[in-house]
């Protein structure tokens, strides 16, 4: 989203559409950075959240994606 000030001290807002940087069925080796609220391991990729189930924080592992979304994606530990 970007905004752009106009006359009169309004803003514009022009919504960008950003390319998502991953596809359903790829393999991807990933570090888990951080854990979610529900105790799944979180890794991201160019600000694109993966979520990975029964991850660690500090683990290195390589996963297959079962879920894409807009703003999120999950994925499946396969080592």
């Amino acid at each position: 989203m970007v905004h752009r000030s106009v006359r009169g001290g309004h803003f514009k807002v022009k919504h960008v559409e950003k390319q998502c940087p991953v596809q359903l069925g790829e393999e991807l080796e990933v570090n888990i950075i951080d854990v979610c609220p529900s105790g799944d391991g979180r890794s991201k990729i160019r600000g694109y959240v993966i979520v990975v189930p029964k991850a660690k924080p500090r683990q290195r592992v390589k996963i297959r994606l079962t879920q894409v979304g807009e703003k999120t994606s999950t994925g499946e530990i396969i080592e």
